[in-house]
């Protein structure tokens, strides 16, 4: 992950939620997927939970822990889902010393890691902290969905009295999001800053093989329910650890 997402991620965390809104769908998804493959799953590890959004999703019937590179972030979700464990760590090299039976990567996390040899890591990490026959769901933006967004005009945002204007440009493979927002002070007095945030796509087939030995498919989904596709905008996956 480059130091200018970092530093977005921090920039930006006051303001995250209002502009990103409630994952419901995912969440849902999420829920869906644990229910039918994990029924008795009763702990759930998120790598890269941001403001806790999807963990609070969860509901109260998981113990729930979450990790996350940014201490801004961090801060939001401690307030929103006080019953989790937070630790401020990097997902690629973690070890909580214990294990869970779901470990989560959501809302695009694995698209944030921009060496390929990361998203290994990543797989790693998770397995390493799963229990035998543990859930690991994630999702991804496809390369469809980092096309359709190059081609798309800048999108404006008004919340609260501020004002973000968003837009992507893809250079295979890798997306950069640039991020202007105008937070309104008072009056006619407004507060610009500016950030970038990078994402790498990957292809289906390739993501399949960088989890290797540890997993095997369990299942796929796109945003309409069906198998997961390059053609779709997003993927989400469950894997089992072997």
């Amino acid at each position: 992950m480059s130091e200018l997402t970092r530093d977005a991620y921090e920039q930006f965390a006051p303001f995250y939620d209002a502009i990103n809104g409630e994952p419901d769908e995912l969440i849902r998804a999420v829920i869906s997927m644990i229910e039918e493959h994990h029924p008795d799953a009763t702990s759930v590890l998120e790598l890269g939970c941001g403001t806790g959004t999807v963990l609070a999703g969860l509901g109260s019937g998981y113990r729930l822990t979450g990790v996350d590179f940014s201490p801004a972030m961090l801060s939001v979700a401690s307030r929103k889902v006080p019953q989790a464990t937070l630790h401020h760590a990097d997902i690629t090299n973690l070890d909580l010393g214990t294990h869970f039976d779901v470990v989560l990567c959501a809302l695009d996390t694995m698209n944030h890691l921009t060496d390929i040899a990361d998203w290994s890591r990543v797989f790693a990490v998770a397995a390493h902290h799963l229990a035998p026959g543990g859930l690991f769901l994630f999702d991804v933006n496809t390369v469809s969905r980092f096309h359709m967004l190059d081609e798309m005009v800048p999108w404006v945002h008004e919340f609260d009295e501020h004002t973000l204007v968003m837009s992507l440009s893809y250079e295979p493979p890798l997306a950069h999001w640039q991020i202007c927002l105008f937070e309104h002070l008072s009056g006619d007095n407004y507060r610009r800053t500016d950030g970038r945030i990078t994402e790498r796509a990957v292809v289906l087939d390739d993501i399949a093989a960088l989890w290797g030995d540890h997993f095997s498919l369990v299942a796929t989904s796109d945003t309409e329910g069906g198998p997961a596709s390059d053609d779709a905008p997003r993927a989400l996956f469950a894997l089992r650890r072997r």
